[in-house]
């Protein structure tokens, strides 16, 4: 899924199952091997664009749609392939996992406080919501207020000991979630992975969260639109513009141009991507990202600081 635009579609999935799904969902690691070894659905999947080919996509779209993901998988997918694909083209991963602030909170607490947050790739927005979650790093004492949603972290370094103040946040995405709405919640429930429960109960407490207080979300294209909200944020906040797990989806030359944006504008500048999605940033980083596991870079205006777990479980500072 992540920065692998450039492989064909049964290494993609290989790669997905091999480097992401292992350790983490049995049965994604699964299908993507099954998916990778069947010539007539790989035909099937190379006839949509390549942005919508992700295993992410299709099995979401499976779930979405109420299909096995057991031996049943390959031939329900066959029959239904109608459906599913039209779900496909229609819909995008919008995976909008919380447990993401635990990796970004020592950045956001580093920062003068106060923040005006502004999150690119927001889907829902429930990462807009950084001060308003607990946190556990390392099984220590609980950080942050009373909350419904916990989101524990794995880390080899310090971790902050005081919450973000933010008091001004929004978002940006092609096609935003409303939390209010069930039928769009219900997309987000189904790209959580099988047996990550507890990423589901996350999912749903902070959907709760949220629903007491939506987001300002802006559906645009980020460089069409980010200018005019940055222009929005109060003057006298820190504005920080961040993202996780979405500069991926867009061309590199998009992506070269959001940089360029990035450095021009007045602001504090977090990313939180697959190493090779940004180049400049990676070829800071003076080490090579793992390879036996999926990870992000965390930067801080290019600057390169921690590796991180995809879903937030872990932060391993550079």
């Amino acid at each position: 899924m992540h920065g692998m635009e450039g492989t064909d579609t049964a290494d993609r999935y290989l790669r997905f199952g091999r480097f992401e799904a292992r350790g983490h969902s049995p049965t994604y690691e699964r299908l993507c091997a099954a998916v990778a070894d069947d010539a007539a659905l790989l035909g099937l999947l190379d006839e949509l664009p390549v942005a919508k080919r992700q295993p992410n996509l299709l099995y979401g779209a499976v779930r979405f749609l109420g299909g096995p993901l057991d031996d049943g998988f390959l031939p329900w997918v066959h029959e239904h392939w109608a459906e599913v694909s039209a779900v496909m083209r229609e819909r995008s991963t919008q995976t909008n996992e919380p447990g993401r602030c635990a990796t970004l909170l020592p950045l956001l607490t580093s920062l003068p406080q106060p923040l005006a947050l502004i999150e690119v790739g927001a889907s829902a927005g429930l990462c807009l919501y950084p001060d308003r979650y607990r946190y556990r790093y390392d099984g220590g004492q609980p950080l942050g207020p009373a909350s419904g949603v916990t989101l524990a972290c794995r880390t080899n370094g310090p971790v902050p000991r005081e919450m973000p103040r933010v008091v001004w946040r929004a978002g940006i995405d092609l096609n935003p979630i409303d939390v209010r709405d069930v039928e769009q919640v219900r997309w987000l429930e189904a790209l959580v992975w099988p047996e990550q429960e507890d990423r589901l109960s996350r999912l749903r407490a902070a959907v709760d969260l949220a629903r007491s207080d939506p987001p300002h979300l802006v559906r645009g294209d980020v460089n069409e639109t980010l200018d005019e909200l940055v222009r929005q944020a109060p003057r006298d906040a820190t504005v920080v513009v961040f993202h996780s797990a979405v500069l991926a989806y867009l061309p590199p030359a998009e992506r070269e141009r959001f940089a360029a944006t990035m450095r021009r504008l007045p602001v504090r500048w977090i990313s939180n991507e697959a190493p090779t999605v940004l180049p400049d940033i990676a070829a800071r980083l003076g080490r090579t990202p793992p390879a036996d596991r999926g990870v992000f870079v965390l930067a801080l205006d290019e600057k390169p600081v921690a590796f991180t777990g995809p879903h937030g479980q872990f932060l391993d500072w550079l």
